[in-house]
């Protein structure tokens, strides 16, 4: 199963070396980026809510949307992925020197001769390319060079602009030298194709790139690094970077880290992700203000202690909205599982539910019953780990079967419950080892 938004930003270094090189090119070519690498605060930062159940709606509807094949957010990390290990995960001395060199610049940075190289420019001009990919794919655009290079004109902040920043610094002035746009139209004039087309980098990404052939797509490559030329050109010019001031800057950087030959080891492995650090982040903030409009746009929902019950024989009022995240009863485990609301629909007048389990593939995914599943926002629990509110299951001892309840009064180890289903005459008093 593929990891939520949530967890992928929360996994996100907070302090490694492809974050402090991130850091030292935001100080010389500044692109007001923070590292944020926890969900909530993102949502924050982005949206302004601080308020904590608005919040905590606004990430389980990210997370929904995220999950949503239909939507664009997992193929474009999926692209910045795929771009960065093809970087430098490809198994090939040639692919190993190209990240040989940018250590070797970085960790020796007395004697800086920058030098043409075919694959560093090779490398440029297929991020170039992913990032355009990316950017209408998060936009729901047909690739685009001249809408591309307008938002990232006018458009591009945070994230999305460290991220250009860095391929500038990083990718072509500090392998390539000033000169780098006059060595990759080298490189993209020449009458020979195949110098791309059987590099390792666009086989890898080759499925991602349009064209019916290996040589239109290498023609949509340079097509897309031509549109952006002038960009990087004034970026150079406007920010007054060079090798050296990069080199300087990241060499200070790396004798402030120890300038150890651990850290230098460290480069070689993640020196080059920092197009999937700062991808994971453009895409959750894209997510999450999706997911802020579609909140903003929904009635907030009425507080209660309980689920409202429902008459036997009629159709239950949704509870839940597609997104929320919520507990669903196992009946052969006989236990809670996390899982988010992916559907609601009513059938034979019965409402049903869509839940994608947490942690769990696609193929787990199922329709359960209102009566199995319970909200997850309920008072402090107990030592017993139960809260006044909560839905529970109780057992029964004559039918020898599990029922929906909701804890109306709690003392000691034990729970006032009222049934879901059933008149108030049933309510009673249970002991703790009878609920779960």
């Amino acid at each position: 199963m593929a990891d939520t938004i949530v967890q992928l930003v929360d996994a996100l270094p907070a302090d490694n070396i492809t974050v402090k090189v991130l850091k030292a090119i935001d100080l010389i070519a500044p692109g007001q980026w923070e590292n944020t690498v926890d969900f909530d605060e993102m949502i924050k930062t982005v949206t302004g809510e601080t308020n904590p159940s608005r919040i905590a709606r606004i990430r389980d509807r990210a997370q929904a949307l995220y999950l949503d094949n239909q939507q664009p957010y997992q193929g474009t990390v999926r692209l910045y992925q795929t771009i960065d290990k093809a970087d430098f995960g490809m198994a090939t001395a040639a692919l190993a020197n190209k990240v040989g060199e940018k250590i070797s610049f970085l960790g020796f940075l007395n004697n800086i001769t920058p030098k043409p190289d075919t694959l560093q420019s090779i490398d440029l001009v297929l991020k170039v390319a992913v990032e355009l990919l990316a950017f209408c794919r998060l936009n729901r655009l047909e690739p685009n060079p001249a809408l591309f290079v307008q938002a990232l004109s006018n458009n591009y902040q945070d994230a999305a602009l460290i991220r250009m920043a860095s391929l500038v610094c990083i990718d072509a002035l500090l392998p390539l030298g000033t000169d780098f746009l006059l060595k990759i139209h080298e490189l993209t004039q020449a009458a020979d194709t195949s110098i791309i087309t059987q590099n390792p980098l666009f086989l890898a990404v080759n499925q991602y790139l349009p064209g019916n052939s290996p040589q239109d797509k290498a023609g949509f490559v340079n097509q897309s690094f031509t549109a952006v030329e002038g960009w990087m050109s004034g970026f150079v010019s406007k920010t007054g970077i060079t090798p050296e001031t990069i080199a300087n800057s990241l060499g200070n950087f790396i004798q402030g880290a120890g300038g150890k030959l651990d850290v230098i080891a460290a480069l070689l492995d993640q020196m080059t992700n920092y197009y999937e650090h700062t991808g994971i982040q453009t895409v959750a903030r894209a997510v999450i203000l999706a997911a802020h409009a579609q909140v903003q746009a929904e009635p907030e929902p009425v507080a209660s202690a309980a689920q409202p019950t429902a008459t036997p024989g009629t159709t239950p009022s949704s509870d839940y909205a597609v997104g929320q995240r919520v507990d669903v009863w196992d009946e052969d485990d006989e236990d809670w599982y996390e899982a988010t609301i992916l559907k609601v629909r009513e059938k034979k007048n019965l409402l049903e539910y869509k839940v994608h389990y947490e942690g769990y593939d696609s193929d787990d995914d199922d329709w359960v019953d209102p009566s199995d599943v319970r909200s997850r926002d309920f008072g402090d629990p107990d030592d017993n780990g139960y809260a006044v509110g909560q839905t529970v299951k109780v057992w029964d001892e004559d039918e020898e079967e599990w029922c929906s309840a909701v804890i109306r009064k709690a003392k000691e180890d034990e729970y006032f419950v009222h049934y879901i289903g059933y008149g108030s005459s049933d309510d009673e008093w249970v002991s703790a080892d009878e609920i779960t």
